[in-house]
């Protein structure tokens, strides 16, 4: 996850509804747990189907493309960064206060990040804009999942997962007045942006073209035996971050999408969502998640053993 920024950090503010409550001073937020949209879904390997849209969109911003462009390790070690960025968001959802700390670390870690582009502007990290654009974007993703690669309606969940999503930008310090206070808001918010601020940035390219190519930190010697595999994997992928674009984002990169490409998508995500329920949970889910799930059980059965004890 890499957050940047372009300009003032008190510049920019998103469109909001008339009057929107506001609370006097932030509070530290609660960590999630169980009972939450996020503690069932963020920890499953199909959350990143939709994830690296989002990621599209977060390099489409001139700021976050260029600083990803010059100091990210996407091209040198692409597995190694999903991997941590993957950990991360884990660790934003099943560390419990652990997650806080993660939050300030993320903080801590981007405010020396800058970057010159081919204009000469200079792209700082912390600034507000771009820092809660990253963030974000996740719930677009998530409606995009929830299309695409689930069989429930989201419309049931939308406003729960909209205020968890709120809830995660406080931990990940996004600034308040950057979190719009209803569905609405946001929408208007993110279509302008896609809109007006978004441009087709080389380092979405670069990210799309290197899709089908085997990781360079794989041995040259397995190349010749995984390129196939590597080119079914970034097919597959590609065909899903075009799906799950916004269309205006798919035409300013020029990335076409057919009535074919899309009944072939939905025939994909009919089956994820399908076959996914009956997978066992140790592989629904990623490490750090399922572990937190179990541990979670084993405490409430622990509290329930001594809340029934004789007495």
């Amino acid at each position: 996850m890499t957050l940047i920024e372009h300009g003032d950090p008190e510049s920019v503010v998103p469109p909001t509804s008339a009057d929107p409550v506001k609370p006097a001073a932030r509070q530290e937020p609660e960590p999630f747990g169980p009972g939450s949209l996020m503690w069932d879904s963020f920890g499953m390997y199909t959350s990143m189907l939709a994830g690296n849209s989002a990621f599209i969109l977060q390099v489409m911003h001139p700021s976050i493309g260029t600083v990803v462009d010059q100091l990210s390790s996407f091209r040198t070690d692409p597995v190694g960064r999903a991997v941590r960025s993957f950990t991360s968001v884990q660790t934003w959802i099943y560390g419990g206060r652990t997650a806080i700390e993660e939050g300030k670390r993320l903080r801590e870690m981007h405010k020396p990040l800058s970057a010159v582009d081919e204009n000469g502007v200079r792209h700082h990290a912390l600034s507000a804009e771009p820092w809660a654009w990253v963030h974000l974007t996740g719930f677009y993703a998530a409606s995009a999942a929830a299309r695409y690669f689930s069989l429930e309606p989201w419309e049931e969940h939308e406003q729960q997962t909209f205020d968890e999503f709120m809830r995660l930008g406080r931990i990940l310090q996004v600034p308040e007045r950057m979190l719009p206070p209803t569905i609405a808001d946001y929408w208007t918010y993110f279509n302008d942006m896609v809109e007006n601020t978004l441009i087709p940035h080389r380092t979405a390219y670069h990210v799309l073209d290197g899709m089908e190519e085997v990781p360079p930190t794989v041995p040259a010697a397995l190349h010749p035996v995984l390129k196939p595999l590597s080119l079914s994997v970034g097919r597959l992928g590609r065909l899903i971050i075009t799906g799950t674009l916004p269309p205006v984002a798919r035409e300013k990169l020029g990335l076409t999408w057919t009535a074919a490409d899309e009944r072939k998508l939905r025939v994909i995500g009919r089956t994820i969502a399908r076959t996914t329920p009956f997978l066992p949970e140790r592989v629904r889910y990623m490490p750090i998640a399922y572990k937190a799930r179990v541990a979670a059980r084993a405490q409430q059965n622990l509290e329930h053993a001594l809340e029934t004890r004789p007495l």
